[in-house]
C-alpha cells in the first residue's frame, strides 16, 4: 500500500478550535493560528486508508496466530476466536478510532473514543502529557450499538481501567500492578483477582492473558505493518486469540482489554 506524503505547510483547520484555522509546517503544528474564514471548516486528521481490504486482514490474522484458520466462533466480538484489530491510519491523531474484524476480514464491531472536549483534543495535539487527562473507548458491535465502555481515569504512575456495560453496570477493573519490567494488569471483578493481562517483552507489543488459575486463555499480538506505515502514521495493529470460550464478566474483561489495550493501557508507558 502505498503511504501519501504528509501534507505540505500551509493554514489547515485547528483540530482543537473549529473557529481557527493553524500553521502546519511540513512535520508539525506550530503556535500560529488566525480566525478561520469560512464556519464549515472541520478537524484534520489527515486520514491514510480508508478502506479495509479482506484478504490483508486475513494475512494479519495468519500472522498474529502462526498458521491458518482457526475453528470455531458465530460471528460476534465475544465469540469469534480470532479478531483483527486495527486502528485508523492518521498523519495527525485526534480522536482514536479501531476496526475489528474476524479472522476472513467481516467485520464485527468497532472501538471508538468517545467524550472528548477541546482543551482534551489540544493537549492531545501538542504534549504527551493527555495520559494524565481521562480516556474513555466505547465498543461497538457491527451494527454501531455499543456494548461495553472503557474508561481510564488521569493517572501520572500505574492505570486502573474500568469497563461497565453501556447502561454504567460495572463489569471489572483492569489494574495496572508494576511499573518496571514486563507490564502487567490484573483483571478484578468486585475485588477478586480473575485473571491478569501479562506484557510478554518490555516493549509491551504481546500480551498473554490468563485466568484465575494461571491457565492461558487468549494472546494478543502486535503486527507488522511495514516500515512506511509504522514510522510515519499513527496506526497499531492487533491479532486477538481466544483459546477457549469464556464465561462472563472475565469474556467481558478479555474483550475490552486486548481490544483497548494499545490505546489505554500503552498510555501509562508514555
Amino acid at each position: 500500500m502505498n503511504i501519501p506524503a504528509p501534507p505540505p505547510p500551509g493554514w489547515y483547520p485547528d483540530p482543537a478550535d473549529r473557529s481557527l484555522v493553524r500553521w502546519w509546517d511540513g512535520g508539525r503544528w506550530t503556535e500560529h493560528t488566525h480566525p478561520a474564514q469560512r464556519a464549515d471548516v472541520s478537524g484534520l486528521e489527515f486520514p491514510i486508508d480508508r478502506a479495509r481490504d479482506p484478504a490483508r486482514v486475513q494475512r494479519q490474522a495468519q500472522r498474529g496466530t502462526g498458521g491458518g484458520p482457526v475453528a470455531g466462533g458465530d460471528g460476534t466480538l465475544f465469540t469469534e476466536p480470532v479478531l483483527v484489530v486495527n486502528q485508523k491510519a492518521k498523519l495527525v491523531e485526534v480522536v482514536t478510532e479501531y476496526s475489528v474484524f474476524d479472522q476472513h476480514g467481516r467485520q464485527l464491531g468497532s472501538v471508538v473514543q468517545v467524550g472528548q472536549n477541546s482543551l482534551a483534543k489540544a493537549v492531545r495535539i501538542f504534549t504527551n502529557y493527555d495520559r494524565l487527562l481521562t480516556t474513555a473507548l466505547e465498543v461497538r458491535d457491527a451494527a454501531g450499538a455499543p456494548v461495553l465502555r472503557v474508561t481510564r481515569p488521569g493517572a501520572v504512575f500505574k492505570s486502573r481501567v474500568q469497563v461497565t456495560r453501556p447502561d454504567g453496570t460495572p463489569v471489572g477493573e483492569v489494574v495496572q500492578e508494576n511499573l518496571i519490567g514486563k507490564i502487567r494488569f490484573a483483571l478484578v471483578v468486585d475485588g477478586a483477582q480473575v485473571g491478569s493481562l501479562n506484557a510478554q517483552n518490555w516493549r509491551a507489543w504481546n500480551f498473554s492473558i490468563t485466568d484465575s488459575t494461571g491457565s492461558e486463555v487468549a494472546r494478543v499480538s502486535k503486527t507488522w505493518e511495514g516500515f512506511a506505515r509504522s514510522m510515519f502514521t499513527t496506526a497499531d495493529n492487533y491479532v486477538v486469540q481466544v483459546h477457549r470460550p469464556l464465561p462472563d464478566p472475565l469474556a467481558s474483561l478479555v474483550v475490552a482489554s486486548a481490544l483497548t489495550v494499545d490505546t489505554v493501557l500503552k498510555q501509562s508507558e508514555d
